[in-house]
């Protein structure tokens, strides 16, 4: 029985340092005059993009919409969820989050 629950532990020990690992992951694109417009963000769309062989081969092309001034920003980050089908698949399938931030 102690095994099994040091295995557990471990188990939630990586997954917890996945976690807290996952915000160093974050790529942040500012389009247009995102930085220089006032207002407050906002989510304007949101996507998975998933990939094959350790993130290699993309799985089709993740379309998110735009606003129609072009001013947004691109976030593309692997949050915990995407952390975890990753690990569960052992890097031969993945996700990572698109989401297209703009300013009201």
């Amino acid at each position: 029985m102690n095994n099994i629950l040091l295995k557990f532990n471990k188990l939630f020990a990586g997954l917890i340092i996945a976690g807290l690992m996952s915000s160093c992951v974050i790529t942040q694109t500012n389009v247009g005059k995102y930085s220089q417009t006032q207002g407050t963000e906002y989510v304007y769309s949101k996507a998975k993009q998933m990939y094959v062989l350790w993130g290699l081969i993309p799985i089709g092309v993740t379309h998110t919409e735009t606003p129609a001034d072009g001013n947004c920003q691109v976030e593309t980050k692997f949050n915990i969820v995407d952390l975890a089908v990753t690990a569960i698949c052992l890097g031969f399938f993945g996700m990572q989050t698109v989401k297209v931030k703009a300013k009201r």
